[in-house]
């Protein structure tokens, strides 16, 4: 039997998902209401996976990352499906104080790639910056942010040269401003310039625009959390439960 607990807050949308899944034989969802019974959840021996649900998140991750005292990250996984072909990918960072510098980014890159290797995905990955490679010049925060993505390239680079992954394990490109050619190309790691702005592409795509959001993992711990808007449909929520069910499922493997 997997055990899944999800958090109720104001958004009762949760509520319908976990009805609707529910009808899973091996599989019991738990709703509690509160950041605290939550993240007891998260470090429970007794539960498989742990998903936000519509609680708020801030609380919550201050908790893992004063438990665990280690670099944690969260990206975002996308699913879009049309005329029966997908594009899956990763989104990060979509904390909107999340993976600030350079360093602390090349840290999320190495965890997201490793998690789609679970995936048996090779990790290809878009580096997004505020302008396009000819925009040096206009304003100090263009510039810093083009030198920023030219250092987290080089820096990737010279990881993953010296990690556990060899070199056609992996791509790196950096694409500038150019979202939609990052997407077109199918790249399955996405790179933000800052989780702020991580946030609206997440908004933009799935919020407004209807793609299939999954909810976003929780990078660095073994334990599996997945962390989910307040903002969620029904379906997504399904959607968050059901990969919180399918990774468990295979960690019991």
């Amino acid at each position: 039997m997997i055990k899944i607990v999800t958090g109720l807050g104001k958004n009762k949308n949760i509520l319908k998902a976990v009805k609707e899944i529910n009808n899973i034989n091996d599989l019991e969802v738990t709703v509690v209401e509160s950041e605290k019974q939550l993240f007891e959840s998260i470090i429970s021996n007794e539960i498989d996976a742990v998903v936000r649900g519509s609680l708020p998140s801030y609380s919550i991750m201050k908790m893992i990352r004063e438990h665990y005292n280690k670099p944690i990250n969260r990206a975002t996984y996308i699913k879009e499906e049309r005329n029966n072909n997908y594009y899956e990918f990763l989104l990060a960072p979509v904390g909107i104080d999340e993976a600030d510098s350079v360093d602390e980014k090349v840290n999320l890159a190495i965890q997201a790639s490793q998690f789609l290797k679970t995936m048996n995905l090779k990790p290809k990955i878009a580096i997004l910056s505020f302008g396009r490679e000819d925009d040096y010049g206009r304003n100090n925060l263009i510039d810093n942010s083009l030198k920023n993505a030219e250092k987290l390239y080089n820096g990737l680079i010279i990881v993953f040269k010296n990690s556990t992954f060899i070199s056609d394990e992996v791509e790196i490109k950096n694409y500038f401003i150019l979202l939609e050619k990052a997407i077109k190309e199918k790249n399955n790691l996405i790179l933000s310039p800052n989780g702020a702005v991580g946030n609206i592409i997440f908004r933009s795509l799935v919020l407004l625009n209807s793609w299939n959001s999954y909810g976003a993992i929780t990078l660095g711990i073994d334990d599996v959390f997945i962390d989910t808007s307040r903002d969620q449909s029904v379906e997504g929520y399904m959607r968050s439960l059901k990969l919180a069910y399918q990774i468990s499922k295979s960690k019991a493997i």
